[in-house]
């Protein structure tokens, strides 16, 4: 069913009263805009991201980013911890995320990193509401923009368009988690490493070796041999 401009402006005005914006933050009943520079920022690596898979008009691009909450994480701060409900996904304004889950043995096992442009979160849980089994955690000072499970329906329903671009965001997950998983059964810890390189090409300028060791389930020593090696042979 369609909606004329006036229903959609108020179904604007009504979220931007609930949550704030990537435009505004809410103080009481009243949105106070954010500084142009700061809303410049937060627009750029968002759009760039967004005309990789679908193209939007400014006016569309503009009314998208209504639904968006920004928000600032400190490294090591956590976005969601095991037994929480997962309300968000996150895309990776700045900085650098992981998702991990703990064993009973109280080991760590990394499932994802996500840095500027990436998306994050436990999808299950922000589809069903029900508890997520992961952390996700700052690994350094990281800026989020986080939709929730209300804006997301009301983003596609606004903006159709938007129904594609999450399918393909959602194939691109399947594909490489396919990928994952062949290459987890089928390829050496040296070829894992260089998979890894190539798909995070920047991610050793952020990340700690132990977690790329524990993303490849190696030790932290094996890693470091494995490097030692393709240096050497670089030389």
């Amino acid at each position: 069913m369609w909606r004329s401009d006036a229903e959609t402006t108020a179904r604007h005005l009504q979220y931007q009263y609930e949550v704030g914006t990537a435009t505004g933050i809410r103080c009481g009943k009243y949105l106070v805009p954010r500084k142009k520079a700061e809303i410049q920022r937060l627009d750029n690596t968002l759009q760039h991201h967004i005309a990789q898979y679908i193209t939007l008009s400014n006016s569309e691009f503009s009314r998208c980013m209504t639904y968006f909450l920004p928000k600032k994480l400190r490294k090591r701060s956590f976005l969601v911890q095991e037994g929480d409900v997962c309300s968000y996904a996150a895309f990776v304004q700045k900085g650098c995320l992981r998702s991990y889950t703990i064993d009973s043995k109280g080991d760590e096992h990394v499932l994802q990193f996500a840095i500027e442009g990436w998306w994050i979160g436990d999808l299950y849980s922000f589809l069903t509401g029900e508890p997520t089994s992961y952390f996700i955690e700052a690994l350094e000072d990281s800026e989020l923009l986080l939709l929730d499970r209300k804006a997301y329906e009301q983003l596609t329903e606004d903006i159709p368009k938007f129904e594609r671009f999450f399918r393909l965001l959602l194939q691109n997950n399947l594909i490489a988690t396919q990928r994952r998983i062949i290459a987890e059964h089928s390829k050496s810890a040296v070829e894992r490493y260089l998979d890894f390189l190539k798909t995070y090409p920047s991610i050793a300028e952020h990340v700690p070796l132990r977690h790329i060791a524990s993303y490849l389930g190696i030790t932290p020593e094996a890693l470091s041999r494995i490097r030692r090696e393709l240096a050497e042979k670089s030389l």
